[in-house]
């Protein structure tokens, strides 16, 4: 697929290929990297030996050989380098320590609801008396004003050291956070220009308002909750983060206006630079925003400048440069999906956009043919490490992309109206519509059955996507690589492919809409919802449903609760206010009838509340003795004891609930209890359980004692495939297996259903694993 420039130079793909894995092996294995940096240097020496050899040809090949090798010492030698200070941070884990640093990133709200920043640390250490480290640290904090990059912060937290391979080599959770030094200079305006804008952004209606920042600045702090779940599911997410497609928005735009002027062809390239530059400092200059730029001007002005052919090579001594500087970007996926986002602006557009010009004006085939060109180069990375694959995210990109760069040029323009308010107020005006028209389209496209797929990450998923994205490809090229018989049999294949995923897909969409009752067993009574990294389990006597939390993905618990036929929620436990146990309570809101939940601790809990409330819901407190009944069955509420003060609102003070009769098997469900509130509970216990819901997650704080004394016949993990806890933990797995219980995971299994047939339990899971069992006495 080359264009009409000629052949491609591939000739420095492999180079940044040797580089990248030598980099991954450095940061995955630091204490290997001086290893590697003599390795490097003894080939160096032996290629130089070899070039001097009087051999036809062998000069170019050492000279290409000479590079890879210079490249791949550079980067071991970065990396073994940084490992003592990097050694310095992961010391401090599991201490409470002094941090200061300067911010380098913008910041993000978390799960937890502190605000999250990278910071290129100063001092680390004990209270008081830090000692100089220099390795780059991932801070939260809870939320106070002026957390703005180039600022210097004192924070005072719980270190805790990272696995190899992170960009940050310890992250810090703040108890207390100190600014020493405000922004300033440039990066002082740039910060007070985007807190203008957000602030005149989120004047205007939704939906668009939150999303408008994000668009524009990548400034994503007034994204609902429920806004946010919709772009993930509906593939659209990338527009909010601050990429190569946005920093490709801002050259083209400034080369375009720039020529239309009259400007030549070196004062557009130096303007578009320019503004490029301008654009960095707007939005943080923080290594992934720099990473974007670099590979984004390289890919737009090799294009622009009619020399696609060489931005392959350009790309590819960017990729080794930016390796050489920070090793730890190759372990990252963002930098997999920029250049991989980069390398199709490239290779792949130019091609797509002359086959879709055969259905459509050619300025707007190239606008639709961009973004998918990223979007199918992108897919299978993503594969390999993301849970959700949005089913429906290629035609929600050609609906929302073509106006993205409308939102972000216009929105760009407002921020630098700002000393001219009335100005700053039409451009926001005018860049909130095809913000709503992208927000409308999340909404709509994130609520089509069978839009989003459950998947288990890894090299099988990623495998499959990427044939399919190749077929796509050479489909709506209408050309492949190959020549001769080899293409027409290329665009057979790919055809074929194309017709089998859609029949899949179709059928996969009946069974997720219509039909989707008719794929669960009917005889269920406790359902654990595959919510990912959190908890969301439903229970059911006769015709009436109680669930236990919500996990943190509205679409998951909304897909889980279309499967199960569930339209009315009777009775709703929320153990405790963390995201992963009532994130996802938006999709509930107005089908509960009483609400059973445990002690608040902040605004954000009373607020999840009041909705519920302004809803029709009844909120009833959850403390020891009280009890009610669901249908047929009973249940009582266990812990926390009413008006303790031992235990803050938090995982230790969740609301621990049984179930009983009514054809429910006796079930505890246990939220996010530690140790040592297990002990304390295990004094109001009776008797045995027949399933019990492994209290957070499987971690590894939990109390041997209360499971060998309710001795249950299955133990629930609810968990997220390949979580970063580790959760559940090989010793709690244990622990439960020890009792007798059989183990039962959503990270493996999917969504479990459990029924009760006489004395025995019925198991039902939605994906086959080791410990599948059919009945259990």
């Amino acid at each position: 697929m080359s264009g009409p420039s000629g052949r491609r130079d591939l000739r420095l793909v492999p180079v940044a290929a040797s580089v990248w894995a030598t980099a991954l092996v450095c940061v995955h294995l630091p204490r290997l990297s001086w290893w590697v940096v003599g390795l490097g240097v003894a080939s160096g020496i032996g290629v130089l030996v070899l070039a001097r050899l009087p051999r036809p040809g062998l000069q170019g090949r050492g000279g290409l050989a000479l590079v890879a090798v210079i490249g791949c010492a550079a980067v071991a030698l970065t990396a073994a380098l940084a490992v003592p200070e990097r050694d310095a941070a992961h010391d401090l884990d599991g201490r409470v320590a002094e941090v200061i640093g300067e911010i380098s990133s913008s910041t993000s709200t978390g799960r937890d609801g502190r605000l999250w920043f990278d910071v290129d640390t100063v001092h680390a250490g004990t209270l008081g008396a830090p000692e100089r480290v220099a390795a780059p640290i991932r801070a939260g904090v809870d939320p106070v004003d002026g957390l703005a990059p180039g600022a210097v912060v004192r924070i005072t937290g719980d270190v805790m050291a990272t696995d190899p391979g992170e960009r940050a080599a310890a992250v810090v959770f703040g108890m207390r956070v100190e600014i020493l030094r405000p922004a300033e200079g440039v990066l002082g305006v740039a910060a007070q220009v985007r807190e203008d804008f957000v602030t005149r952004a989120t004047r205007l209606p939704e939906p668009g308002a939150g999303l408008l920042p994000g668009l524009a600045v990548g400034d994503t702090r007034a994204v609902s909750e429920d806004l946010n779940a919709a772009m993930l599911t509906s593939g659209l997410s990338h527009l909010t983060a601050v990429s190569g497609a946005n920093c490709a928005i801002v050259v083209g735009a400034v080369f375009w206006l720039t020529g239309f002027c009259g400007g030549g062809r070196r004062l557009r390239i130096g303007l578009a630079l320019t503004a490029l530059a301008a654009f960095v400092v707007l939005v943080t200059p923080e290594p992934s925003v720099i990473r974007a730029a670099v590979m984004a001007a390289l890919a737009m002005l090799s294009l622009l400048c009619g020399r696609p052919s060489a931005g392959l090579g350009l790309l590819c001594l960017a990729a080794i440069g930016i390796l050489i500087a920070d090793p730890w970007l190759a372990a990252t996926p963002g930098f997999a999906l920029s250049a991989a986002a980069t390398a199709a602006l490239i290779v792949l557009a130019p091609p797509l956009a002359r086959g879709i010009a055969r259905w459509m004006p050619a300025p707007l085939a190239f606008a639709v043919a961009v973004p998918l060109a990223a979007q199918l180069a992108c897919g299978p990375i993503i594969a390999l490490f993301a849970e959700q694959q949005s089913l429906i995210g290629i035609p929600a990109n050609m609906l929302a992309d073509p106006v993205a760069p409308v939102a972000t040029v216009v929105g760009l323009l407002a921020c630098l109206a700002a000393p001219v308010p009335p100005l700053a107020d039409l451009f926001a005006a005018s860049a909130w519509l095809p913000s709503a028209w992208i927000a409308t389209t999340a909404t709509v496209s994130a609520g089509v059955p069978g839009g989003a797929a459950l998947v288990v990450p890894g090299l099988g998923a990623a495998a499959v996507v990427a044939v399919l994205s190749a077929a796509i490809g050479i489909l709506l090229a209408g050309v492949s690589p190959l020549r001769g018989a080899a293409d027409l049999w290329s665009r057979r294949a790919s055809t074929a492919v194309v017709i089998v995923a859609c029949a899949l897909l179709s059928g996969r969409a009946l069974l997720a809409g219509p039909l989707v009752t008719a794929t669960v067993p009917q005889g269920w009574s406790i359902a654990a919802c595959d919510v990912g990294q959190g908890d969301g389990l439903v229970v059911r006597s006769g015709e009436r449903i109680a669930l236990v939390d919500t996990g943190e993905d509205p679409a998951l618990l909304a897909s889980c609760l279309q499967a199960l036929g569930v339209q009315r929620i009777d009775l709703l436990v929320l153990s405790h206010f963390d995201a992963d146990h009532v994130g996802a309570v938006s999709a509930v809101v107005g089908r509960v009838g009483v609400v059973v939940h445990g002690p608040t601790g902040s605004e954000r809990d009373v607020d999840v509340l009041a909705a519920l409330e302004e809803a029709g819901a009844t909120l009833v407190p959850g403390a020891t003795g009280l009890h009610g009944v669901l249908g047929d069955a009973k249940w009582r509420v266990l812990w926390p004891r009413a008006g303790s003060a031992a235990f803050p609102p938090g995982n230790d003070a969740s609301v621990v609930v049984e179930f009983d009769g009514g054809g429910i098997p006796r079930s505890l469900f246990l939220g996010d209890l530690s140790a040592v509130p297990q002990r304390m509970l295990a004094g109001q216990l009776r008797g045995t359980y027949a399933v019990v819901k492994v209290a957070h997650h499987g971690s590894a704080d939990q109390d041997p004692a209360l499971y060998a004394q309710v001795q249950p016949t299955v133990a629930i993990f609810s968990a997220g495939v390949g979580n970063d806890y580790g959760h559940p933990r090989h010793e709690t797995v244990a622990l439960t297996e020890a009792t007798g219980a059989a183990s039962l995971r959503t990270d493996t299994q999917g969504r479990i259903l459990i029924g009760l047939e006489g004395d025995a339990l019925t198991v039902w899971t939605e994906r086959a694993d080791a410990s599948d069992v059919d009945d259990l006495e």
